[in-house]
């Protein structure tokens, strides 16, 4: 039904903490796939996706990579995120009955301080992305990345939360200080 894509350059923990969240949507038969796209990782990713039953590419075109999923749906993170709750039952729902892409509902415990807030946009997949895989098809162009896809799109907000990569990332950022 669903097939999960990531983009990722030295993201190993981060990697990790997501793909331990989206096991239940594997075992519970929506997710079908896990595609990690590498941008000249050095660390262990590779080692991480590979553990996980992920297909991990080195040398990739966005539009070859989007034809080859396997779900008819396609969602698009960012290492580190985490969907929260019972992310699956919704995802089911929606991709069951809908035809739009959507995002997830930022996290209420997990909110960027004020002035960062203020002074930087929101990344394309801080929220995740929706959208089906023909939908994507159509728009990829040899040179795009994820966040491409997910730039300027109309979508609708799904109720169920997502933690954001860059809490994952500040934490390995804070234990290295």
């Amino acid at each position: 039904m669903l097939t999960i894509i990531m983009e990722t350059r030295d993201n190993e923990a981060e990697l990790a903490q997501t793909l331990s969240v989206l096991v239940a949507g594997a075992v519970q038969g929506l997710v079908s796939d896990v595609i990690i796209l590498d941008q000249g990782s050095k660390d262990g990713s590779m080692q991480v996706a590979d553990a996980a039953g992920c297909r991990f590419c080195l040398d990739w075109n966005l539009g070859d990579i989007l034809r080859s999923a396997r779900g008819e749906w396609l969602m698009l993170l960012e290492p580190g995120a985490r969907p929260l709750g019972r992310w699956v039952d919704e995802l089911v729902e929606y991709v069951s009955f809908n035809k739009a892409p959507a995002r997830f509902s930022p996290s209420r415990m997990h909110k960027r301080p004020l002035l960062k807030r203020l002074s930087r946009r929101v990344a394309p997949l801080e929220a995740g992305f929706l959208m089906r895989k023909r939908d994507a098809v159509a728009l990829a162009r040899t040179d795009m990345r994820l966040s491409d896809i997910a730039k300027a799109r109309t979508v609708r907000k799904l109720s169920t939360e997502l933690v954001p990569a860059w809490v994952a990332t500040s934490h390995r950022t804070a234990e290295r200080a």
